[in-house]
């Protein structure tokens, strides 16, 4: 029996859609291209994804960056929003139509705060995500294009199913030619 490691994210979110279930919240639907969340407002909800597919991305002199994705089963909001009740400096589309659930602030902070389980698991998942960001940071700024492709394939391979290559490139920060040169050797 394979016994695959469990991430304090994945308890947590499991223990939050029970809470969101409890209270009756219905999903969020978003139909393709529409925006979540749009850089400027402040972000006052969590959101879990349940079907479909979204990207983060900002807009820099007429150009898109994508700097994360979402899918089925990720947790989505603006971070340094949704935390420090700051402006969001990005925005959150759905690539295809999404099904979301749902949960406020006040409501999440309340639930993390209920039990000491919920604390360390929020502190856990918060450092899981800080050494994500620190590797995501590491990929564009010393990796070589065919180094950042190849890692991201053996993370995360159904990104190449779910996700348009355009914005992979984007993500990996490279051309779509480079990235479709890289997907065919």
């Amino acid at each position: 029996m394979i016994n695959e490691k469990v991430s304090s994210s994945d308890v947590l979110k499991k223990k939050i859609i029970a809470h969101i279930q409890e209270k009756g919240n219905s999903p969020i639907v978003l139909k393709r291209k529409e925006y979540l969340i749009r850089e400027g407002r402040i972000e006052n909800s969590m959101y879990i994804v349940e079907r479909g597919s979204l990207r983060i991305f900002v807009n820099r002199e007429s150009e898109e960056i994508t700097l994360r994705f979402g899918y089925r089963g990720s947790w989505m909001t603006s971070f340094p929003s949704f935390l420090s009740r700051t402006p969001s400096l990005y925005n959150i589309q759905a690539i295809k139509e999404c099904h979301l659930l749902q949960i406020d602030r006040d409501d999440f902070f309340d639930f993390i705060a209920s039990t000491k389980e919920n604390q360390a698991l929020w502190t856990k998942m918060l450092e899981e995500f800080a050494i994500q960001q620190l590797e995501r940071e590491l990929d564009i700024s010393i990796r070589t294009p065919i180094e950042r492709y190849d890692r991201l394939l053996k993370r995360s391979p159904h990104v190449f199913q779910e996700i348009p290559n355009k914005y992979i490139a984007s993500y990996l920060r490279m051309n779509p030619e480079t990235l479709s040169r890289l997907k065919k050797r």
